[in-house]
């Protein structure tokens, strides 16, 4: 499939999750709610809406991920670390792992806090140099999350339009995979994702699918050249705390499912540019 027929791809993924999603939660019209997920998103409409969010992350999941097939929560933050959306897939909280949405808000919190306009670091580039001698060690204690925001408010809105973390800084940092920063069609970094519910390389194909359904992967630079970019690199060798990582950015392998997805996201879900 040629780059050039990856709008159109996209544009099909986006309008059948959209309808499935309206489908099975019988959603009712709103004149102020977009309508149809029908195209990659403008640089000025910046981040998604609940949503949008949504249907995407539900046919990210929908795919081969080579993982246990899991629901998933997933989270958005923007560029100051506000929680700008909380979703799940499945037909109900509780469907996932209960402790995957405050991870999952993590992972978006992370992947914005250590990204910049001229380079961007998933979650998963960050494990190899958190580790006892790694050049970030102790990161992962740094920027906790606030219980306060992650834990407030009714359950029963959790993942909805009225979950307690909308419109807060959720805080905290996480150092395995299913976090990526989100970047407009200028370069421009407007925030973070993050997904959680599944082993945590197949959580990373998840978030870099959702990237990509919702049009804001237009990264710049990463830890790999192009086309990989920000990619969860598989290069530890080792065993315990005697794993060395040559890029330094390296994360553990899960299955050998997940590897070869995680392999082929550059060509089959390329970074757009």
């Amino acid at each position: 499939m040629s780059r050039s027929r990856f709008p159109h791809f996209r544009r099909t993924l986006l309008t059948v999750a959209a309808i499935v999603l309206a489908v099975s939660t019988g959603a009712c019209s709103d004149a102020s709610a977009p309508t149809a997920l029908a195209s990659r998103k403008a640089v000025d409409a910046r981040l998604p809406t609940h949503d949008q969010l949504q249907a995407a992350l539900a046919q990210a999941r929908n795919t081969d991920n080579g993982g246990l097939n899991l629901d998933m929560w997933g989270a958005v933050v923007d560029r100051n670390g506000i929680v700008i959306a909380v979703v799940f897939t499945g037909s109900a909280p509780g469907d996932q792992w209960p402790g995957s949405r405050v991870i999952a808000a993590q992972k978006a919190n992370t992947a914005n806090d250590f990204s910049l306009t001229g380079l961007a670091l998933s979650t998963a580039n960050l494990y190899a140099a958190t580790q006892p001698g790694g050049s970030l060690f102790g990161l992962q204690e740094s920027n906790p999350v606030d219980p306060d925001v992650a834990y407030g408010g009714n359950p029963q809105n959790n993942g909805s339009t009225r979950d307690y973390m909308v419109g807060k800084r959720i805080g905290g940092i996480n150092v395995f995979g299913g976090g990526v920063a989100l970047y407009a069609s200028d370069g421009t970094i407007l925030g973070g994702l993050g997904v959680s519910g599944d082993m945590s390389c197949a959580d990373h194909n998840i978030a870099w699918k959702t990237r990509f359904l919702l049009g804001l992967d237009h990264v710049p630079a990463g830890v790999s050249p192009p086309p990989a970019y920000d990619n969860i690199i598989y290069d530890l060798t080792g065993v315990g705390a005697d794993q060395v990582s040559a890029s330094g950015f390296g994360h553990p392998t899960c299955t050998a499912g997940t590897t070869a997805v995680s392999a082929a996201l550059p060509t089959d879900f390329p970074i757009g540019h």
